[in-house]
């Protein structure tokens, strides 16, 4: 791999251990994938932000690399709790204390502490075409796909590096090459809610694994249903990149000479819900929304289906999205809606990273594929997986 003479003073430390530490990263990432060169990023997105996650030994490394700072606007991923509000999810003291000492060190690396699984609601926007290193795996699914931008799916630490040097090693999916479909899927089934976007990316991850698939059948979408859609991809699969035709910014321009073909319909629609859903009794003691985090939209639909009812005695509604989006719904009057209806909405933080066991959750109501995904192994939880509409219901008791 081709490298400047400052890119080379930097790998012989000449720029100090930190950024030295992490051009070894892009280095070896570089070699690995065979890439040519550097390039340089427009900005990052870290994942690996949750004590949960992270633990003592992650907090430490991050720790030392104090001493400099970051080249590109940087963003990080969900934390383990609500960093203003922790006390009202319950967090014990302890974990907030660890939480905040490790958001604390990503601070003092110039990051800024939004944390988000939708960087792109908060204030973390590419354009069309431009080069990013983004690590949450939804977040790039979005950057790829419904923005245009490039992106591999970074791990935690190659996004730190690449923040740090301000430029990711040119391969995977920052070529044009590697964004051409490799399978092409018929949605045969209407999809009319956005769960239903959740239960078809699911089930289409399952399938494409890391391929790029191309979607056709699905002749409108909302920003939100396509955010399910690629989250869910995400998770089931290794997706970082999918079209849909007429719909996505690059889907008329990419060559559609796929070799597998498949189609999803009402059946394989049924199915899918059935197979998310774990719980085995109908009741819940948490429904909860935002993962990936609510958009302003979302919350607003939230509140308009709240509105005179009252969260059932027993059982707690959460709604999860960026501090940014939460300050504005709360402008609005969203967030005042749905606190008046005994829900709360929640920042920062998300019901997959959250320990959610530890603050009482057995069964929980989502409408994201996602988190019924990880729901029974990650926070341990039984799911419950139903449409925005319906999962609100059960929370107000409604039939």
């Amino acid at each position: 791999m081709y490298l400047t003479r400052a890119e080379e003073e930097t790998l012989n430390g000449n720029a100090g251990y930190t950024k030295q530490k992490a051009m070894e990263i892009l280095v070896a990432l570089g070699k690995i994938y065979e890439a040519d060169r550097l390039i340089p990023i427009a900005s990052a997105q870290i994942a690996g932000v949750s004590y949960r996650s992270l633990g003592d030994s992650g907090t430490e490394w991050i720790e030392s690399l104090a001493g400099d700072e970051v080249e590109v606007p940087t963003t990080l991923n969900p934390a383990g709790m609500d960093l203003g509000r922790w006390r009202d999810m319950g967090i014990p003291e302890d974990f907030a204390k660890r939480q905040l000492h490790i958001i604390k060190a990503y601070s003092d690396l110039g990051i800024t502490p939004t944390c988000s699984c939708t960087p792109y609601l908060a204030g973390n926007l590419p354009s069309f075409g431009q080069h990013v290193a983004w690590s949450e795996s939804s977040a790039v699914c979005y950057a790829n796909s419904v923005i245009g931008a490039r992106t591999n799916r970074e791990g935690g630490p190659s996004a730190l590096a690449a923040a740090l040097i301000g430029k990711t090693p040119n391969y995977g999916y920052h070529l044009s090459e590697n964004r051409q479909p490799t399978l092409q899927v018929y949605v045969r089934s209407k999809l009319k809610r956005g769960s239903d976007f959740a239960a078809l990316g699911f089930w289409m991850g399952r399938r494409a694994k890391n391929r790029v698939p191309f979607v056709s059948g699905v002749h409108s979408a909302r920003l939100e249903d396509l955010k399910q859609l690629g989250a869910a991809m995400a998770s089931s699969g290794g997706v970082a990149l999918y079209h849909v035709e007429g719909v996505t910014p690059e889907s008329r321009a990419v060559q559609v000479e796929p070799n597998e073909k498949i189609s999803f319909g009402s059946r394989e629609l049924r199915e899918t819900y059935e197979s998310l859903t774990t719980a085995k009794s109908g009741w819940v003691d948490l429904v909860c929304f935002g993962c990936p985090h609510c958009s302003l939209e979302e919350i607003q639909r939230i509140a308009e289906l709240v509105r005179g009812k009252k969260v059932t005695e027993g059982l707690r509604l959460w709604v999860f999205t960026s501090a940014v989006v939460r300050s504005r719904a709360e402008e609005k009057g969203f967030v005042q809606a749905i606190e008046r209806a005994g829900g709360q909405v929640f920042s920062d933080t998300c019901m997959v990273v959250a320990p959610m066991r530890d603050l009482g959750v057995r069964r929980m109501a989502v409408n994201s594929a996602k988190a019924a995904f990880y729901g029974p192994t990650v926070p341990e939880v039984d799911i419950v997986f139903e449409s925005l509409e319906d999962s609100v219901r059960m929370a107000t008791g409604d039939d």
